[in-house]
């Protein structure tokens, strides 16, 4: 009888190990926020150390990037992508009749819980994310006193208010109260997904004193002006500036750049702290990525609105029990492939439709590649296709193509289009890229039979600052 007892105890041990061994996921997602944003990853101008320690444990993804936007707010598609593993040109932006991969991991007996901005409609956040706290629903608004709301338990939503602090705070107060009040005999997957750096970019003033505008390198492709029409430069993203760009303009959008996202930094390592005063921290895998990235100078240009590097790239950092760490990988990656590295890491069935691939193989380090290229699309506009070495960007709306040597020229400044000894090249990637069209369900045409006029006279157009004026 005692080894019948002592061989059922074991089992039902071993049944509350499984129970309680699935990792837990904890996902910071961060708005409008370049690749090239973080100490440790090479810009030694921005103070990050929480997101320096993530990738410090983990590995760092140096070439993750978002396919792109079918609108001029990029976070829209892109949020949708990630969040439904499902690529440009087969989302449902408001994500109706989608299974999204925290409905997938609540089916796998996972706690989901999310609080920020969600961007995709409010029946898919409910389905989601049942225990949702301070969300902000919508695209933008100031940092500060930014109404939020709670889902209820019919799915509505409940509780608008606007706390009296900035919304990065709000957001790491809740993910904090989440991690001490959750029960620890469940696995839990919790998405903070900040409002910062999006602009207006306002940040405490303790923030803003770190960073003298006079200080902040220009980026290394910084221009005045775009060098012709794209067909999308006047934008509301792209009059958040006059034009020509004066470098200390831009140096000033930067240092309230940098401002905002090493506030948000410090949000970060706080819920991190509470993460770890749980006793949780050692079997939880931690995701840091952003929607989209942004120009602020870079080749002329304010916004998203484009498929330059510096705005289709992004960060993406994973640490967690497993996963190798202080590794910065090369391999090319979208975030919707973060949808079936959660369904890897929580032995969850990934759902027919999900077009992500699992990341898990990098980050075990049984491989060092992941895909052989990256397709991005911007609108009727803009296509481009990334081969790990040359960059082609075909502009559809004035028919001209770009063709940049990444390895050589990472920061996309040396256009080779016109390059004699560059045509067999630039007429293979040409046809590369309609077969990703192909693949990736995309008809956009990639000649315009009207293209508009390769240049326009920006003087005459007027920045936020004076809408329905036109400069003198």
């Amino acid at each position: 009888m005692n080894a019948f007892l002592s061989l059922l105890v074991a089992l039902l041990l071993a049944g509350q190990e499984t129970k309680t061994t699935k990792p837990n996921i904890l996902f910071f997602f961060a708005d409008d926020q370049r690749a090239d944003t973080i100490n440790a990853l090479g810009n030694k101008t921005i103070i990050t150390p929480n997101i320096d320690q993530l990738v410090k444990e983990g590995t760092a993804f140096e070439r993750a990037y978002i396919m792109g936007g079918s609108q001029g707010a990029v976070c829209v598609p892109s949020r949708a992508m990630m969040l439904s593993g499902k690529s440009l040109f087969r989302i449902s932006e408001q994500l109706k009749s989608v299974t999204t991969w925290p409905m997938v991991l609540r089916d796998a007996g996972y706690e989901t819980f999310a609080t920020g901005k969600w961007h995709n409609g409010q029946p898919a956040l409910a389905a989601s994310f049942p225990k949702a706290k301070s969300i902000y629903l919508g695209g933008m608004s100031g940092q500060f006193n930014t109404p939020v709301s709670d889902v209820g338990t019919e799915g509505k939503m409940i509780n608008l208010k606007s706390p009296n602090e900035h919304c990065s705070e709000t957001f790491a107060n809740e993910a904090i109260d989440f991690l001490q009040k959750t029960p620890k005999d469940k696995p839990f997957a919790a998405y903070i997904a900040f409002k910062s750096p999006h602009d207006p970019r306002q940040a405490p003033k303790k923030f803003v004193d770190m960073y003298n505008p006079k200080d902040i390198p220009l980026p290394a492709n910084y221009l005045p002006e775009h060098p012709f029409n794209n067909g999308e430069l006047v934008i509301r993203d792209e009059r958040l500036e006059k034009w020509p760009r004066s470098k200390s303009a831009v140096q000033k959008h930067l240092a309230e750049y940098y401002a905002i996202i090493t506030h948000e930094d410090e949000q970060i390592g706080r819920v991190i702290k509470a993460l770890k005063d749980s006793g949780r921290f050692e079997n939880t895998i931690i995701i840091f990525s952003a929607d989209n990235g942004l120009a602020i100078g870079s080749h002329g240009l304010m916004g998203k609105q484009n498929v330059y590097e510096h705005s289709v790239k992004i960060p993406l950092v994973i640490s967690g029990p497993g996963i190798e760490k202080n590794k910065r990988s090369q391999a090319m990656c979208y975030t919707f492939d973060l949808f079936p590295t959660f369904c890897e890491a929580a032995g969850a069935k990934i759902p027919a439709g999900v077009e992500g691939k699992s990341l898990w193989p990098v980050l075990k380090g049984t491989t060092q590649t992941h895909r052989e290229e990256i397709f991005s699309a911007y609108r009727g506009l803009m296509r481009g296709l990334n081969d790990g070495h040359y960059k082609l960007i075909v502009n559809i709306a004035v028919n001209k193509t770009q063709l940049f040597d990444l390895q050589n020229d990472p920061d996309e400044m040396k256009d080779l289009a016109n390059d004699e000894s560059q045509k067999t090249r630039l007429n293979a990637m040409l046809t590369k890229l309609k077969t990703s069209q192909g693949n990736w369900a995309d008809k956009q045409e990639l000649k315009s039979e009207k293209p508009l006029p390769l240049k326009i006279d920006l003087s005459k157009i007027p920045d936020e600052k004076g809408k329905g004026k036109k400069k003198s």
